[in-house]
């Protein structure tokens, strides 16, 4: 099979390797669609966490945001499970099911976590994907073309409104117009009074005009003390001290982005204007949800997609990618062209 891979810093490559063989409790996807990300580009650009702490090493099949068709069965128990046949989404985090923090209820934080297409589980940057049986989401008939591929970052974005309780009443800015920010501005849209989006590119604030936002904002346009509620997905250290400049007093403030840099602020501004400050890892219980918000149109894929490549061309979307786009942010990688 075909399978894109990152070979060293600033090196990709389409290999040809082995489909993954059956195991216990798994199932067999063949791919249609894969997203790239600012996650994929830190490993290209030998910066990630993972290649740092030894989980993750090169040459490595990336692809974290992913979707297919299950085509065989390693045993009956998952034939039952997920027919042949169906579209799936595949899940990020897959957890153990047994550790203690498991059974706490708190699977993002397993002690025996891992996590496809990053540490662990091969990603989805391929012709083929070998996935637990309980690690990937039914897809239904009719499901809008691409939102497959949009479901993993949505689930962040779903978890970021759940933990920060979001109010009918709620006025909320996005900071950041890339992937989760768009998908952010389209949930709020419905379920908020207001939403206003902050960001740096015209053609993304204008995107997210046409994605829902009532008002968009630079930066150091936006009204100081104007929100009740802040979703931080830009992953741009200046801008936690933006969110809480925006911040009312008793605002939740839900940090979406992952920002690499340290920043200065005073401590002693989120006791005495009471604050909330929520860290979203990751939305491992919303994938059913996320699937239906895509459904029912509360979520749109289309508008969010900048280009599709074929799979042969990993090294240009990344290029695409490292480059900067401006307006639609996500970049897929096409495996439907009868590779094997």
């Amino acid at each position: 099979m075909r399978a894109a891979r990152i070979t060293g810093v600033g090196r990709t490559e389409l290999a040809s390797l082995p489909v993954p063989a059956p195991e216990p409790g798994t199932l067999l996807v063949r791919v249609r669609h894969a997203g790239i990300c600012g996650t994929d580009l830190e490993i290209l650009h030998g910066t990630s966490a993972f290649l740092k702490d030894g989980s993750l090493t090169l040459p490595h099949v990336f692809g974290h945001e992913w979707y297919g068709e299950v085509v065989a069965h390693a045993d009956a128990d998952s034939a039952a499970a997920v027919p042949v046949g169906t579209l799936v989404v595949g899940r990020t985090m897959v957890p153990c099911h047994r550790c203690a923090r498991c059974h706490a209820g708190r699977p993002q934080m397993c002690m025996a976590l891992r996590e496809t297409g990053l540490y662990g589980l091969q990603g989805g940057a391929a012709d083929y994907a070998r996935m637990p049986v309980d690690a990937v989401t039914p897809l239904p008939e009719g499901l809008p073309r691409y939102a497959g591929a949009l479901i993993e970052p949505a689930v962040s974005v779903v978890e970021a409104f759940e933990r920060a309780a979001l109010r009918v009443d709620d006025r909320v800015a996005v900071i950041g117009t890339g992937t989760m920010g768009l998908l952010a501005v389209q949930y709020a849209r419905r379920y908020a009074a207001e939403v206003h989006a902050v960001g740096i590119d015209p053609d993304g604030l204008a995107l997210a005009s046409r994605c829902g936002a009532h008002a968009t904002y630079r930066p150091d346009e936006a009204p100081t003390d104007g929100y009740s509620l802040i979703v931080e997905a830009s992953g741009a250290a200046p801008a936690f001290t933006s969110a809480l400049r925006l911040a009312e007093r008793g605002a939740r403030i839900a940090m979406v982005g992952v920002a690499q840099e340290p920043v200065s602020f005073m401590p002693g501004d989120l006791s005495l204007q009471g604050v909330d400050i929520l860290g979203i890892q990751h939305g491992i219980s919303h994938y059913d949800r996320t699937v239906a918000l895509f459904r029912d149109n509360v979520l749109d894929a289309e508008p969010l997609i900048a280009r599709t490549f074929p799979a042969e061309r990993v090294a240009d979307a990344f290029a695409l990618l490292e480059e900067g786009r401006s307006g639609p942010p996500k970049i897929l990688l096409d495996f439907t062209d009868g590779g094997a």
